[in-house]
């Protein structure tokens, strides 16, 4: 019996002595244990090689143009909106005078200008219905040309052309076209008696408006015709032939799952046309320079481009774009909050 206890110690201090033959990092952490932490070594920082520094400088050169072209205005406008700047640009003479030129934009702009920023921010809303309307419209199309039928990309090519024209080259196209005397549309009304004598696309305020978001609708809604019919075809289809065999109709296919799929599409137009709304110039401009009958074709940026480059007022003009960058942040706030209801990102 004694041998035996003899011979099993024997073997487990054999065992012992392997296993730190084994792992001699036990030892090392006794000892370190015993002696103090070890001091570790810095890691050597990893030097950029070129195909790196080359595609940080790539990635940074968005943000440069930002930083230049779009912070930089920015702050200088802030500091502008504050001073009176005469007839001049140089920020340096400018006179500090706080909040004068927006109480002047609120109150006196009217008697000076002949209109108001409430006026354009209301002819900028009233231009701006064309937004929502090409949005259905485009969803319309696009639905129907998800269809099996013969052409649709050629369909959608067209719809899409007048997109990518120039603004400029599109709004003089519909201005002749538009023409009380001797344009295109009228003659046609004229020759089909639909209207007793010519409508006054140009002339008259009300119609005015209309004028406007034709030639809106007609060159913006192909943008929106080639999004939903890309996200038209990443709807699940085995959710339509489920609710198929059911017993839905198209009805309540269309409201129940297309809809829902297709709403972070929707969302992401809806943001992108709101802004390009409120941010409205080109059209009316190039259509009429003085703003329309009774000045109801100046929105806000047509508002901001008359103070700043024909009536000269850098600090009035600077002042209205603060409120439109206020009024796009406060209406775009309000759009994410209000998304949290209706968008389905499943």
């Amino acid at each position: 019996m004694e041998r035996e206890n003899t011979i099993e110690f024997a073997e487990g201090t054999e065992n012992i002595a392997d296993s730190e033959a084994v792992f001699p990092e036990m030892e090392t952490a006794e000892a370190t244990a015993l002696d103090g932490p070890v001091p570790v070594k810095p890691k050597k920082r990893k030097r950029m090689d070129a195909e790196e520094i080359y595609g940080t400088f790539l990635a940074a050169i968005p943000l440069i143009g930002f930083l230049i072209f779009g912070f930089v205005p920015l702050i200088l406008a802030f500091f502008m909106a504050f001073l009176d700047m005469g007839y001049g640009w140089n920020i340096a003479d400018g006179e500090w005078v706080g909040f004068d030129n927006f109480v002047f934009l609120f109150t006196t702009a009217k008697e000076e200008v002949g209109i108001s920023i409430f006026e354009a921010i209301g002819n900028t809303l009233l231009l701006g219905i064309s937004t929502f309307i090409s949005q259905i419209l485009a969803l319309a199309v696009s639905y129907l040309l998800s269809r099996d039928i013969r052409g649709r990309g050629i369909w959608r090519i067209i719809y899409f052309i007048p997109y990518v024209c120039s603004t400029v080259a599109i709004t003089l196209m519909w201005k002749y076209m538009f023409d009380p005397s001797y344009g295109i549309i009228n003659q046609i009304i004229g020759n089909t008696d639909i209207m007793n004598g010519a409508i006054e696309w140009t002339t008259d305020p009300t119609v005015f408006y209309v004028t406007i978001n034709i030639i809106s609708i007609w060159s913006g809604m192909g943008y929106g015709i080639l999004l939903y019919s890309a996200a038209l075809t990443n709807i699940n289809q085995s959710s339509l032939e489920a609710a198929e065999i059911d017993g839905a109709g198209s009805f309540t296919k269309f409201f129940r799952i297309v809809l829902p799929s297709i709403s972070p599409t929707t969302f992401y137009l809806l943001i992108m046309g709101v802004i390009g709304m409120l941010q409205s110039f080109t059209i009316t401009n190039v259509f009429d320079k003085g703003g329309g009958p009774d000045f109801h074709g100046v929105t806000i940026v047509f508002f901001m481009f008359q103070y700043l480059y024909e009536w000269e007022n850098v600090g009035v003009a600077s002042a209205a774009a603060w409120v439109l960058t206020l009024l796009i942040l406060l209406v775009t706030v309000i759009q994410f909050f209000g998304s949290r209801r209706w968008v389905k990102y499943d």
